[in-house]
């Protein structure tokens, strides 16, 4: 329940012969807000916060667009910053307080402080007389107040550096401020555009996961039946026979009643897929906008390249090495878009998962290189042997099918002689659709900001030198075509998790 300041009420009751009076209520004006200064972080014991800032409230307040966008505006005027660089961190932050941890690296709440750094700069912004995190008043007003002490009223790009010590955060902040200031309401038709595009997607992997398993308990079945048979066959007893009919029987029951359950996950998949699709046509007039891009997780584009999973920096990491043997784990979430690298034809395909590879396919590409894909959630109808793919062009979605730990995409060149990361194409989509796991990830050029509305400046101190502040989260009917399996030797893998 979202806390609300206090209104005071005096009550004046008087009975006149048998009447009251019209005023017998007077509203009076709460106390104005008191903005603690952005020139000083708190001094120790100076708030009031929850016994333990690490545990979510049982039901965490969530806010309509026209509510969140009061608190920024207000927010941003109170400490002389952009509201739409506080929504911008609001939104890749917390996705507007979906997403509010504790994350892997303990920061919590509607901005994701850490603890330790809540206590410096948290304030109780509310009213209700604590300073929590999880409050999405208090929070943002903080953010607010340490992007001021940042110098942000003067240099945006060094405040948001200082929140989160990265040129790919700086850039993706930035740009998606910068759109968000072309129309106020973008901010949220955007937020609706990746809502339904992230339900479709979910919806189409976990519908090809379980038409996957419906087709693995079809051939199963099969299989036993097979045997059963055979052994009949064989069997100098006819009891012994009999009873192998029986069994090759009821196997043969247990197939038709798995056959009904594919053909329905194969309708749910072609359904999913629509939705998919619509989602796609929907969001792609925007999809490829400073901004907007990696929160629909649209294909990026270079010199005739593009990288092969969609979602930004923010989602989407890579290291420079892979195990024992040459290969690029790129770690995205579950459902993330993937993408054809380049031109090029299909080789192999296979929906039926590989023990080591998942569901995958292997392509060549216009520079006579040969590429393998795996641990697809899921595999596009028209990744066919012989089908031709522009670059970019929609191949599936990321999943953990196969031998992996967690999902993300194997890319791996083949024969495997050399890594994916050490090409230049490859190269130069750090910082614009990943980042490095591993070291530095170099800067990307930045958009210039372009805001609707101007906003008034006021002075503001820089916090200490050195001390980190925040840290941040690192954080798709051929559905029922026959499975293509890939030919042996396609996939070199040594080691699991690979």
């Amino acid at each position: 329940m979202r806390r609300l300041a206090p209104i005071a009420l005096t009550l004046a009751l008087a009975v006149l012969a048998g009447t009251a009076r019209a005023d017998t209520f007077a509203v009076l004006p709460s106390a104005p807000l008191v903005l603690p200064s952005a020139d000083l972080p708190n001094v120790p014991g100076a708030v009031v916060v929850p016994t333990d800032l690490s545990t979510p409230p049982a039901a965490p307040e969530q806010l309509s667009y026209d509510q969140l966008l009061g608190i920024w505006q207000r927010a941003g005027a109170a400490y002389g910053v952009p509201w739409q660089v506080l929504a911008a961190i609001n939104k890749v932050e917390s996705n507007f307080g979906r997403n509010m941890g504790p994350s892997s690296a303990g920061a919590i709440g509607w901005m994701q402080f850490m603890p330790s750094t809540w206590l410096r700069w948290g304030f109780d912004a509310s009213g209700d007389g604590v300073a929590d995190p999880w409050n999405p008043e208090d929070a943002i007003y903080s953010a607010a107040r340490y992007l001021a002490a940042a110098g942000g009223s003067a240099d945006l790009s060094r405040a948001v550096f200082a929140y989160n010590h990265a040129d790919w955060y700086v850039n993706e902040v930035l740009s998606l401020a910068s759109l968000y200031g072309q129309d106020q309401g973008i901010a949220f038709s955007l937020d609706e555009m990746q809502q339904d595009l992230a339900a479709a997607e979910e919806s189409v992997a976990a519908a090809s996961s379980r038409l996957v398993a419906a087709r693995a308990r079809v051939r199963g079945e099969a299989r036993l039946q097979h045997r059963w048979l055979v052994r009949a066959n064989d069997a100098s007893l006819l009891s012994d026979r009999l009873e192998y009919e029986k069994e090759a029987g009821l196997a043969e029951q247990r197939k038709a009643a798995a056959q009904v359950v594919a053909s329905r996950a194969a309708a749910t998949l072609a359904a999913a897929q629509g939705r998919l699709e619509q989602a796609r046509q929907e969001s792609a007039p925007v999809s490829f906008s400073a901004g907007a891009s990696s929160l629909l997780g649209a294909a990026s584009f270079d010199d005739g390249w593009a990288f092969p999973v969609g979602g930004g920096p923010a989602l989407v990491s890579v290291a420079h090495t892979h195990h024992d043997y040459p290969a690029a784990d790129i770690a995205a979430p579950e459902g993330s878009p993937v993408y054809a690298i380049a031109q090029g034809v299909v080789l192999r395909s296979w929906t039926q998962p590989d023990p080591k590879c998942g569901i995958g396919f292997t392509m060549q590409t216009f520079d006579g290189q040969t590429w393998t894909y795996c641990h697809l959630a899921y595999l596009e109808p028209a990744v066919l042997p012989g089908a031709s793919l522009p670059a970019g062009a929609s191949v599936g979605l990321v999943g953990s099918t196969g031998d992996a730990t967690g999902p993300h995409l194997h890319l791996q060149l083949d024969p495997s002689t050399s890594y994916p990361q050490d090409e230049a194409w490859f190269q130069s989509f750090a910082g614009v659709a990943f980042r490095w796991q591993d070291a530095p990830t170099p800067e990307a050029p930045t958009q210039p900001l372009r805001f609707a509305a101007a906003v008034t400046a006021s002075p503001a101190a820089t916090p200490s030198a050195g001390a980190p502040v925040f840290a941040v989260v690192p954080t798709g009917s051929a559905a029922t075509a026959p499975d293509v399996v890939p030919a042996a030797g396609v996939v070199y893998f040594n080691r699991p998790g690979s």
